[in-house]
């Protein structure tokens, strides 16, 4: 009996051996999330305030070749590229050490957050490409060792901290460095002399520096160099040298004398100067009239004539409603939104919607209706009543596809600006990190429809206002999806309020090819950042234009598109979370032709808005039905340019 005991007990044992092994290795399997995952969730354990990306989901894969599945992460070839972490009020620490691990990571971005302290050591991320950290509360000196081996670095954007102390001189040992953005912080001592070849900007701009600014800085913009009053050299005025010394007898008498000649010399500038500005301003004002009387269009960052005549006809309106204002009280625009005043707006309870280039975004509940509440830190440009004449001109647009503008606030220092929710929040979300790997992106026909709203409304503000560049600031971020999707513009006509140092920064209008080449905007302007809108809805990338501070052709989205057309991997350009493209592939072939016709560096060659309209328009859903798109062998189709120019492409499939 006990044989045949120790007999069963041995083949149960060897029956189950292989069942608790499979056991065990399952739970060490499911229980491990991949090497990229828990980098990124071991960095998130160290940051505070980090709601904006509790989506992370280690059970999902952060990457799927380029596609990202986890908000804020970039991906490249199905690696980990960069984190985007932008304008999410993220604080605590930085982990370097979390990401160092990652072979393929190139590029950081916390700009528009609340880090504080001192700058981090990047060093352990010696390949880094880019870095962007600016508009947070970094402080203090930085090592002058601290960029020492990062030799791939291109971009660095340190602007609006609090860092003291000199400028590190391993920056100019950087031999790929493009663009250093070092604004708005407290640094002390000369600028070091940079000599990288490819140095395109240095901006070192309201800081407390002094000396002389090397050569090979001489040709940049003079804006750069601006509020740093100890600065001297091209592109700002000459540096007076130190007084010689002179002998005992006669020292005194020679230093008089040097510095009156000296007065004298800079007296006679300052007049040539100021004649030769007068004579400049009347010329320019005698051409101005001219042009105005035989063309509506003027190239100026202001209202053309005509405005200002129909502001200073409803001025005395203005003027009793802008004192109202400025006693803390509200000024409504729309009719048909229930009343309430700001003691209201700032007891609601509210949601922090995001930070972006203008200030911070909230919706709040009032009066048991939602809105949302922009705060605007850099729009003291105008006067009182001109910035009241300006929002009640805003007041009065209405369109389908126009958010309208509720109420807004005026004080010096802030401004807030009301509107209504918007249900499905920004275009930018959906086309970059608001669903998951289980949820189709927007469908074709949701895409087409967002395209010819923007279309609509944009060709309103066309009609409307007599500005160049009527929206100024067109960018994904700034067009708004109502519950049916229908597209919403916001942040639309800012541009004569908003303060020109930070215009000129961060609004679309100046990222133009045309503002790159001849420092002027045009009115076909607003048309090359609608043709980059219709590039990233068509192919879901994000456009490297938005953080850019000025236009760069390497960093083109309509160059990447034609580079990959040339290359004949033209069904690698579109976004492969399009759903609902069944016999819709020539209409979407028709709507990149137009995308890449409105991003032509050449102004003369880029469609004008009535062009635009009417080719958007035409499209539909899917090919016709006679000619349906599956059963074209080796279709061709021209995507650049004019079509006797352009070129011409069979569509891989």
């Amino acid at each position: 009996m006990a044989a045949h005991v120790a007999t069963f007990a041995r083949a149960t044992t060897s029956s189950l051996a292989p069942l608790v092994l499979a056991f065990v290795l399952s739970l060490v399997f499911t229980s491990s999330g991949s090497p990229d995952s828990d980098a990124l969730l071991k960095f998130k354990d160290l940051l505070a305030n980090n709601e904006a990306i509790n989506s992370w989901n280690p059970s999902v894969k952060p990457c799927e070749w380029d596609r990202s599945n986890w908000v804020g992460v970039l991906c490249l070839n199905g690696s980990i590229w960069g984190l985007q972490l932008e304008h999410m009020a993220l604080a605590g620490d930085v982990d370097l050490e979390a990401l160092a691990p990652l072979p393929s990571f190139r590029t950081l971005s916390l700009m528009d957050n609340n880090f504080d302290g001192p700058l981090p050591d990047f060093k352990k991320l010696g390949k880094l490409k880019a870095l962007y950290l600016s508009n947070n509360r970094f402080s203090g000196d930085i090592p002058d060792n601290a960029f020492e081996g990062m030799g791939s670095l291109k971009r660095l954007y340190l602007a609006n901290n609090l860092f003291t102390g000199k400028i590190p001189s391993s920056l100019a040992t950087l031999p790929k460095l493009m663009e250093l953005k070092l604004e708005g912080n407290q640094f002390q001592g000369q600028i070091p002399n940079f000599q990288q070849k490819g140095m395109k900007t240095v901006s070192v701009a309201s800081n407390e520096l002094e000396g002389p600014i090397p050569e090979s800085l001489s040709r940049l913009s003079p804006n750069y160099f601006a509020g740093n009053k100890g600065l001297c050299g091209p592109p700002l005025g000459p540096c007076v040298p130190s007084l010689p010394s002179t002998p005992k007898g006669t020292g005194k008498k020679f230093s008089i004398l040097y510095i009156v000649i000296i007065i004298l010399i800079v007296l006679l500038i300052l007049a040539a100067i100021a004649f030769a500005f007068l004579l400049f301003s009347r010329k320019k004002c005698k051409s101005r009239i001219q042009r105005t009387a035989s063309s509506p269009e003027e190239n100026s960052n202001k209202m053309v004539a005509s405005y200002y005549r129909d502001v200073h006809r409803e001025s005395s309106e203005t003027r009793s409603h802008a004192k109202k204002a400025d006693h803390g009280k509200l000024t409504f625009l729309k009719d048909d939104i229930e009343r309430f005043d700001l003691q209201d707006l700032l007891t609601a309870s509210a949601e922090v919607l995001g930070s972006g280039t203008f200030g911070s975004s909230y919706k709040a509940v009032v009066v048991g209706q939602p809105v949302v509440v922009k705060r605007y830190r850099h729009m003291n440009n105008v006067g009182r009543e001109e910035f009241h004449e300006h929002m009640r001109r805003l007041g009065r647009l209405k369109h389908p596809n126009l958010l309208p503008l509720a109420a807004y606030y005026n004080r010096r220092d802030e401004k807030l600006l009301v509107t209504e929710f918007a249900e499905n929040g920004s275009l930018a979300s959906h086309l970059h990190g608001n669903h998951s790997a289980e949820e189709d992106g927007l469908e074709w026909h949701i895409r087409l429809k967002i395209v010819k709203g923007v279309a609509r409304g944009l060709a309103f503000l066309y009609n409307e206002l007599p500005i160049i560049a009527p929206h100024g600031h067109l960018k994904s971020s700034n067009v708004l999806l109502d519950e049916s999707f229908e597209p919403l513009l916001t942040d639309y006509a800012l541009r004569p309020v908003v303060n020109p140092e930070h215009a000129h920064m961060f609004m679309m209008a100046y990222k133009s090819p045309e503002y790159a080449q001849q420092s002027r905007t045009s009115n076909k302007t607003d048309i090359w950042s609608f043709g980059v809108l219709i590039l990233e809805m068509l192919t879901g990338k994000f456009p490297e234009n938005y953080l850019t501070p000025c236009y760069n052709s390497d960093a083109d989205l309509a160059a990447w598109i034609n580079n990959m057309v040339k290359e004949k991997r033209t069904s690698e350009v579109f976004d492969r979370d399009i759903a609902g493209t069944k016999n819709s592939k020539g209409e979407m072939i028709k709507l990149l032709k137009i995308g890449l016709s409105c991003c032509e560096e050449d102004v003369e060659r880029r469609l004008d808005i009535k062009e635009v309209v009417e080719k958007i328009d035409v499209l539909k859903e899917g090919d016709d039905d006679e000619e349906p798109y599956g059963s074209d062998q080796g279709k061709a189709y021209s995507v650049r340019g004019n079509d006797q120019e352009g070129y011409s492409f069979t569509l891989d499939r």
